[in-house]
């Protein structure tokens, strides 16, 4: 009886029309492949009555991934030994540092409002799937958080991030589709492929330190041991050599 009755309930539920944006980028739109466009019949409130395909595909550049201009394709390692002021550069202002002939977080932010407004507007909820550059500044604009630690905002991969909106903010849930060590293992992706290695507040110390005193010269065997060391972290680096937004 306890069966029949799940199953009655199932049967008895309401679908609610759901709408999906993706980016006009190959990846986000392979991903949302797999999901079912069924039709069905639907009552506005209005007391209209017409057809819904459920999670109609909707392909919008507004959407698409910051473009790190003549970055665009190398990882953090690569532009950190062809362009070392760049990386350099990024680093210290992610906010507001652009790429050449790229877009900086401040662009995308601008080309994103016309789609956080019409995300307030419309009523059913939105599926999207995209890039951690834009779901950081989406979630960081409905989160009500800084526009400044926009670019920092934790957007892990392979988890679906739902924010029901209230009356003072926004109610968040996650829903992880893929454990880390279902994985890959060493695929460069253990931090967000968006994110630049950001300074510890003790490397900010010890480089303010080192431009106050002479550094004193190392010894011989000191400098082969730093630099060998250095260099096996670099290879072995997920976030330096994962490739760039």
């Amino acid at each position: 009886n306890n069966n029949n009755d799940d199953d009655n309930n199932n049967n008895n539920k309401k679908e609610i029309p759901c709408r999906l944006w993706t980016s006009t980028l190959r990846r986000t739109q392979e991903t949302a492949q797999f999901l079912s466009h069924n039709s069905f019949s639907h009552t506005w409130d209005n007391g209209d009555v017409g057809e819904w395909v459920q999670f109609r595909p909707m392909a919008r550049r507004n959407l698409d991934e910051l473009y790190a201009g003549v970055c665009d394709g190398m990882t953090y390692k690569e532009i950190e030994q062809v362009y070392p002021d760049e990386f350099e550069r990024r680093q210290d202002d992610k906010l507001c540092y652009r790429y050449p002939r790229g877009e900086s977080y401040m662009d995308v932010t601008l080309r994103l409002e016309p789609v956080a407004q019409e995300m307030e507007r419309i009523r059913e909820p939105v599926l999207i799937i995209a890039h951690q550059g834009i779901l950081r500044i989406l979630y960081a604009y409905f989160m009500g958080l800084d526009r400044k630690d926009a670019p920092y905002v934790n957007i892990p991969l392979n988890n679906v991030i739902q924010l029901t909106p209230h009356a003072y903010g926004c109610h968040e849930e996650r829903f992880c589709l893929m454990e880390k060590r279902e994985m890959m293992e060493n695929d460069g992706q253990d931090e967000p492929v968006t994110s630049m290695p950001v300074k510890t507040k003790k490397e900010a110390e010890a480089e303010a330190a080192a431009a106050i005193l002479p550094s004193l010269p190392k010894l011989d065997h000191q400098k082969d041991d730093d630099d060998d060391e250095e260099d096996s972290d670099n290879e072995n680096d997920p976030i330096m050599n994962a490739p760039s937004c």
